[in-house]
């Protein structure tokens, strides 16, 4: 037996609400998913009218009221809107409604429902008029299984829903729809009981079944023939007839929908906020939550003004008055929606920034622990510092051009390449080579690996990204596939805990994840892969077997020079840019050779920071033939970044030119290649003995080699040239050594080489496009 408990009727149009004695679930498909309402409600025509519903085209989303029939006094366009002096009063009668049971209702399912329903009940006017009917979606209808798990949530919440629905229905219908704050707030009380979020999305649900409905029998009236039967009842032809004058109202009310719905997901992303980072009670959230009564006010609100435009197109007959105000209505509800969602996603803007700053904080106080922990291998740490997730693999190896995972690091050393995109060409030639060579030896293959990791400072924009791209593509080892798997709390932990300052580092980790160099770069160059395993101990073994003598300075690196030592040559190195003094230099140096009988070799090194000159300057040193240098730019720079790396590792360990002889060799060779002039270096062989000048006071030296000469038969060349400029030697001097200002490990004080006062120090800008 099925009751009828209320029954307004109008001419023209009839709508019965009824209470049912038996519940029927009825499936609607429309679009691209099955919907699944399980709604409590009256079907007293056919119960399987769904069971035939072919995919649909619905009718176009809105119909002005004022144009469809003669203005009433009861209607709403008549009705005063609250002004701003009645926003208090509003709002505590909206508060005075507001009694939550405590009751937690995931409403995320069903929103996701009504997403589409709206979205495939909002064709152009056009389909509907041309009969469009898209039969694409008809195999998706066997989705019905996988919404199954809808049923439990709705089942609760269906007769919720079906009484909003009446009550749009029957208020919205029957001139009630003049009074919208009125039936907004008869919505408030039926959803006393519940949280706001989950206020808005019944309400909208509520809403989302009556328009599905209209647009179902609306499509198929054509093809259906209980759909024609029931859209003749409801004289919704002649709404099809008019629908291209209700165009402008389709489309205020297809603005205002999806306004409201981003308002309504707005509002569940405040309630899906960790309550672990973000307090409710504190701000920024506690300034949003007051907000959120307002927006969910105003939804609904809108909620009813749909409802009124859907409920007017029952029994339009001939009424139809074309007028804009309907449109101009909705269209202005449409921008104070849109207000308010901006305004929310500004709030939670706020709160997901203090929830990202906390989460930051956190894993950041995380990662400092980390590191102060024993581990049986290092996977913990690298997947802190590179990437936490599981689920995708965060390495590019650049030798297979393929992504790998960090299981690929399991065990082994690794270094940790942080530079910016600024990474030089140098830095990679020379990394490369070494890095081929530990996998050539395959005696004593070396288990370490390298990873870069680009730092950033200001963002990843397109060109970066591009750049990131381009040096990934170069280096023959892993790197990470995206710039995004670096956090920012992990680029924090790099600059402030490992100092990185933009200046390339290479930290050191061993297979158990330990810190065992913040900076190997300095050790690598130095003695390269006899480094390994680049800890703070081998470096201080290395330098325990090192004297200045002329192996150290030029490494094996070039095999030329290391022949020169073995055949025990004497052997002069020299510097600078300026060519004239050069070509006075080498023909002072190859008289003094010529007149004491022996065999000296002269090497142009070039000039410290000034590559484009140096380049220049040794082309015309072999065009000359002044003397033998290099043809790779590259090895000039490795030349000088070795002697610096040399200085800022006794730095490291604490030396000082007062202790420490290679520390002041080297501060005084650099300090000469900062004058205008050149330099010089000579020895013999391998032996320690070394003779070093300005570029001036070597020239001058060789010039007088008549005065030392009988020192230089009686003692050799080296000794006796150092002695001649230890006697010529003047006290006015003028020394600079000039150092990278963004390098770690910049001293405060520097003691000069020359004179052994502190030297005073500048700040120097330079800028040089050579």
């Amino acid at each position: 037996m099925i009751m009828s408990v209320f029954a307004p009727t109008r001419p023209n149009g009839l709508l019965l609400c009824f209470r049912p004695q038996l519940q029927v679930r009825i499936c609607t498909f429309i679009g691209t998913q099955a919907l699944r309402f399980s709604l409590i409600f009256t079907h007293f025509t056919h119960q399987r009218l769904m069971d035939s519903v072919a995919p649909l085209i619905p009718p176009p989303l809105a119909v002005a009221r004022k144009q469809l029939r003669p203005q009433k006094s009861g209607d709403r366009s008549t009705a005063r809107p609250f002004s701003a002096s009645d926003d208090s009063a509003m709002m505590k009668q909206i508060q005075a409604t507001h009694a939550p049971d405590g009751r937690t209702v995931d409403v995320g399912p069903i929103l996701s429902i009504i997403e589409g329903i709206f979205s495939h009940a909002a064709p152009s006017i056009d389909d509907v008029l041309n009969r469009k009917h898209d039969r694409a979606d008809r195999a998706l209808m066997e989705e019905e299984a996988a919404h199954a798990a809808y049923d439990g949530i709705l089942e609760h919440l269906a007769f919720t829903i079906h009484r909003i629905s009446c009550e749009l229905s029957c208020k919205c219908t029957s001139g009630g729809g003049g009074d919208a704050h009125g039936t907004t707030m008869a919505i408030f009380n039926l959803l006393s009981a519940y949280s706001w979020d989950v206020k808005v999305v019944l309400a909208l649900a509520a809403f989302a079944v009556n328009y599905g409905e209209f647009s179902l029998i609306a499509n198929l009236y054509t093809t259906n023939v209980l759909a024609k039967s029931v859209s003749i009842l409801k004289q919704l032809p002649d709404i099809l007839e008019n629908s291209t004058s209700l165009k402008p109202q389709f489309d205020a009310l297809h603005n205002l929908i999806a306004a409201m719905v981003n308002v309504t997901k707005c509002i569940l992303q405040f309630r899906d906020l960790p309550p672990q980072y973000i307090a409710a009670e504190a701000p920024p959230l506690s300034t949003a939550m007051t907000y959120i009564p307002t927006a969910a006010y105003w939804t609904i609100r809108s909620i009813v003004a749909c409802a009124s435009q859907v409920a007017s197109l029952v029994g339009l007959g001939h009424e139809y008055m074309p007028s804009g105000t309907e449109a101009w209505e909705l269209s202005s509800m449409a921008y104070k929606v849109n207000n308010i969602h901006d305004h929310l996603m500004t709030q939670l803007t706020h709160c997901k920034r203090h929830i990202d700053d906390k989460m930051h904080a956190e894993a950041y106080h995380n990662l400092l622990r980390l590191f102060d922990t024993y581990h049986v291998d290092n996977m913990k740490v690298l997947k802190a510092l590179i990437y936490a997730k599981d689920d995708i693999l965060p390495l590019y190896n650049g030798s297979t051009k393929t992504r790998v995972g960090l299981e690929a690091l399991r065990k082994r050393t690794v270094l940790l390449l942080i530079s910016d995109l600024g990474i030089t060409h140098d830095d990679i030639f020379v990394l490369e080579e070494l890095y081929a060579d530990s996998r050539e030896r395959k005696d004593t293959a070396m288990p370490y690996d390298i990873v870069w990791l680009p730092m950033v400072a200001e963002g990843w924009n397109g060109a970066n990204v591009e750049r990131f791209v381009q040096l990934r593509g170069v280096m023959p080892w892993h790197s990470v596939h995206h710039p995004s798997v670096i956090e920012p709390y992990v680029a924090k932990f790099i600059r402030e805990v490992w100092h990185f300052a933009n200046r390339t580092v290479l930290v050191a980790l061993d297979p158990q994840g330990k810190v065992a160099s913040l900076n190997a770069m300095y050790m690598i160059w130095i003695w390269r892969n006899s480094a390994f395993p680049f800890t703070k101990e081998r470096e201080e073994d290395l330098w325990n077997g090192e004297v200045w003598r002329l192996e150290l300075i030029v490494d094996g690196f070039d095999p030329k020079i290391v022949q020169w030592m073995a055949d025990g040559k004497y052997i002069c190195l020299y510097g600078g840019d300026n060519i004239e003094w050069i070509r006075s230099f080498t023909a002072a140096a190859k008289n003094v050779a010529k007149e004491a009988g022996i065999a000296l070799e002269l090497a142009y090194m070039g000039k410290n920071n000034a590559k484009e000159r140096a380049r220049k300057t040794a082309q015309a040193v072999v065009i000359e033939k002044l003397s033998y240098t290099w043809d790779n730019p590259t090895l000039f720079w490795y030349f000088w970044t070795r002697l610096e790396s040399m200085l800022y590792s006794k730095l490291q360990h604490g030396k000082s030119t007062e202790n420490d002889q290679i520390m002041q060799e080297v501060m005084t060779v650099l300090s000469y290649d900062g004058s205008d002039k050149g330099w010089a270096i000579f020895c013999l062989g391998m032996a320690p003995g070394i003779a070093r000048a300005k570029g001036d006071a070597a020239l001058e030296s060789l010039r007088n080699y008549p005065k030392w000469e009988a020192a230089a038969r009686r003692d050799g060349i080296v000794p006796a040239l150092k002695g001649h400029l230890e006697e010529t030697h003047s006290p006015h001097h003028c020394s600079r050594l000039i150092l990278p200002g963004l390098a770690a490990g910049v001293p405060e004080s520097v003691i000069c080489a020359e004179c052994g006062r502190p030297m005073e120090r500048f700040i120097m800008y330079r800028c040089c496009i050579e």
